[in-house]
């Protein structure tokens, strides 16, 4: 019987036009939708002045239970820093029932600017320094990290995945892949989470259309021209090139974490069809018991 969940990020609501905007109005419309379909879990983020239980009411009000959250850490800033920041997240994502949270590094200009291909110099042995101090203190706080690579931040293509791994004890930071970022920058998502499939502790499900991805890398394209703008890298799950049941079918048959579903930018016409397609998608291959 399958012992993993599945949730859902509502970034398609909170991606606004106009930046991002995690107010309690759109979050309100968003859970209202979300409640119209099959999803239960929500990637937690609560807004600034939601603390945990007025964030948890929210969901609540709609039917709906907290998934796990995620941290971007400023590579560039003190690991110390960083750290104080992510405890304060954890202790949040802990009151709020969560065991595990995504890690990553922020997002950075140049990499921005030419994104998925391990753009400059990311002085990784900062980013790694930066990156055990920040899980050490979300272990601290009974939650446990899972490095996220993230296109656009300094830990991106695989050899950069491989270095923080290999580098950070797996007793302090898990991994926590996302199919969509690992396949636009060159890896092959469903290898590389076997060959650290005991580390993994949520997944992030997402898919790509690997010829836009390719257009936007011939084309030089930056990631929101590459997202938005002048091609489209993102879709929902079974529409793109990613082989998701092989990713899947990587876990280990005791893993019992989140997958969240996650369309950055949706290519259905609205954003409740995109979350249609997705929980359609879900129940067809990994069965409707699972949300």
């Amino acid at each position: 019987m399958t012992k993993f969940r599945v949730g859902l990020n509502p970034l398609p609501w909170v991606l606004t036009p106009a930046g991002f905007d995690l107010s309690v109005p759109i979050l309100q419309g968003a859970f209202a939708e979300i409640a119209t379909t099959p999803f239960r879990g929500i990637h937690a983020d609560p807004p600034a002045g939601l603390d945990a239980a007025g964030y948890r009411a929210l969901l609540t009000q709609h039917g709906l239970t907290p998934a796990p959250g995620y941290f971007s850490a400023d590579a560039t800033a003190p690991p110390g820093e960083v750290a104080e920041a992510a405890k304060r997240h954890a202790a949040v994502q802990a009151e709020l029932g969560n065991t595990e949270v995504f890690l990553a590094t922020g997002l950075t200009p140049d990499r921005i600017a030419h994104p998925a291909i391990g753009y400059g110099d990311p002085h990784l042995p900062k980013v790694i320094d930066v990156i055990g101090a920040t899980a050490e203190a979300i272990k601290a706080e009974g939650v446990t990290p899972a490095l996220h690579p993230h296109v656009g931040s300094p830990i991106e293509i695989e050899p950069e995945i491989r270095a923080v791994l290999d580098a950070v004890p797996s007793s302090i930071l898990s991994f926590g892949p996302d199919t969509g970022h690992l396949a636009w920058a060159g890896t092959t998502p469903a290898t590389l989470m076997a060959e650290y499939a005991g580390r993994i502790a949520a997944v992030h499900l997402k898919d790509v259309h690997l010829d836009q991805a390719q257009a936007a890398k011939d084309a030089d394209a930056n990631y929101f021209d590459a997202t938005v703008h002048k091609h489209t890298v993102w879709t929902e799950p079974g529409r793109g090139d990613v082989d998701l049941l092989a990713a899947v079918a990587t876990l280990p048959d005791t893993f019992d974490g989140w997958l969240i579903v996650e369309v950055d930018v949706p290519e259905a016409e609205t954003n409740l069809k995109s979350t249609q397609l997705s929980a359609r998608w879900i129940t067809k291959h990994l069965g409707p018991d699972v949300f």
